[in-house]
């Protein structure tokens, strides 16, 4: 008996694909997300205060004064944190990631912030 192409794949090779994505290689459990993970908290912490800090700078009654000039430099050093601390997140995940879709997760973040990065260089 032949099998018509029409069928889709045979049986359970999406789920061995999935298995292979997903599948942890030391346990054998899926893993989608680990704890603790100190620089993807750290990213989050820095991201929200990168664009909290200039958005209430320029919005209370403190434009132009240097109060607002501190939370503005305070908001683009923050901002490189976060930067700095999604890299390394990315890094980690690229390298030691703990699966396939970890490590691919991993590349695709570093090719955001570099992508970023190239086009806030090139204008």
């Amino acid at each position: 008996m032949t099998r018509d192409r029409r069928d889709g794949p045979p049986r359970g090779t999406v789920r061995r694909a999935l298995e292979w994505l997903f599948v942890n290689r030391s346990t054998g459990r899926i893993t989608i997300g680990q704890f603790p993970n100190w620089s993807l908290a750290l990213f989050i912490v820095a991201a929200v205060l990168a664009w909290l800090l200039p958005v209430l700078s320029a919005s209370s009654g403190f434009a132009g004064t240097p109060a607002s000039v501190v939370a503005s430099a305070l908001g683009r050093a923050a901002g490189l944190v976060a930067t700095g601390a999604i890299s390394w997140w990315g890094l980690e995940e690229l390298f030691l990631g703990v699966n396939p879709m970890r490590r691919l997760l991993g590349a695709v973040v570093l090719a955001v912030v570099v992508g970023g990065a190239v086009a806030a260089i090139l204008g």
